[in-house]
């Protein structure tokens, strides 16, 4: 005879544990908890990450290039075929670059993270640390007079300093684009340390450097980074750099500068074993900076300097960077746009003649 079912009431007990041991089976197929290892795919396609995996990305991929987009963004759509087209060209190079996008409207606790305030936003993580450039803040009368479908605008923004370069029109000289770029990722006036050094080594110009006191509070200092900004907008053919005696005292000693030196002082270095002194302006007085540093560029490109050797430590100025990787993404994408505009003429005007 056979035994009848289990009463109904312990039914309410085996659920519990038959829940535990599905949580049981589930944590140790998922590896007992820990993080899955990101695969990164080999099609060369443009990465749709979110909030779960996009940190997980970033730590498995050397290079990624991440578009911060929004779906409503019309610039945005514009740019999206350029990075479909690029994306298997740069995870074919032998230091692969792997293209990915982010949908910020959807995701905004994660683009907060990483300060997108607009739209697109374009950042590439190298090795997980983030170099920002951004193209946006489009003016609305260049874009009809140079006809934005066609001809590309390129923004360089530095945001830590809020500077921001814009260039609207025909990028037939590829010299001109490279230099444009070049002078727009570092900001008018450069702090220099240890990181910024290295972001000037591939930079052909001369470093207009002053050395002052550290405090970056004081009214003085402010007022003087101010009219040194002013003057290399004025004088693009020059990097302005600055730096605290205290700050970086191994070197500044290179310069002869010491705490007990007079300052703030002003020379222009040429990045390697020497720098000039202008005779009668190397140092700034009290007073007026602007008519100072006016008076000091003048005696420089008169050639009324005294030359001298940098002693003792010799920065070491390393090769490319993020700074550089990010020159070459972007002129792979203004190449792309120009000649996605050139296309789409090409194939309207044939359908004109057609129809004609």
């Amino acid at each position: 005879m056979a035994k009848p079912p289990p009463p109904l009431p312990l039914l309410p007990a085996v659920v519990p544990l038959l829940l535990l041991v599905l949580l049981a089976t589930t944590c140790l197929a998922s590896g007992g908890g820990e993080p899955e290892e990101f695969q990164i795919p080999r099609d060369g396609k443009v990465l749709e990450l979110d909030d779960g995996n996009f940190e997980a990305a970033v730590r498995a991929v050397d290079f990624l290039f991440v578009d911060f987009y929004a779906p409503w963004c019309g610039h945005c759509k514009r740019l999206a075929p350029q990075l479909d087209e690029a994306a298997p060209v740069l995870a074919g190079l032998s230091t692969p670059i792997i293209v990915a996008k982010v949908n910020a409207d959807k995701y905004k606790k994660l683009g907060s993270k990483y300060g997108v305030d607009g739209f697109p936003t374009l950042m590439l993580f190298d090795h997980g640390t983030p170099t920002e450039y951004t193209a946006k803040d489009f003016s609305e009368d260049m874009m009809v007079f140079y006809d934005f479908d066609k001809v590309p605008a390129l923004v360089s923004v530095n945001p830590k300093y809020h500077e921001q370069s814009i260039f609207y029109g025909p990028f037939d000289d590829g010299a001109f684009l490279e230099e444009f770029i070049r002078n727009s990722l570092l900001p008018l006036t450069v702090p220099i340390n240890r990181e910024t050094v290295k972001m000037l080594n591939d930079d052909g110009r001369k470093v207009v450097l002053t050395i002052l006191e550290d405090d970056e509070s004081d009214e003085n200092f402010l007022r003087l980074i101010k009219v040194l900004r002013s003057a290399a907008s004025a004088n693009r053919d020059l990097v302005f750099g600055y730096v605290g005696v205290k700050q970086w005292e191994e070197f500044t000693d290179t310069f002869d500068v010491s705490k007990s030196s007079e300052l703030p002082k002003m020379l222009v270095w040429d990045k390697k074993e020497e720098y000039e002194i202008v005779e009668g302006s190397e140092r700034l007085e009290e007073g007026d900076h602007g008519s100072q540093i006016s008076r000091f560029l003048k005696g420089y490109r008169a050639g009324r300097t005294i030359k001298k050797k940098v002693g003792g430590y010799s920065p070491t100025l390393l090769g490319v960077n993020a700074v550089y990787i990010l020159i070459f993404l972007v002129a792979v994408l203004v190449v792309l746009m120009y000649f996605s505009g050139q296309g789409e003429e090409d194939q309207r005007s044939r359908q004109r003649a057609h129809e004609d």
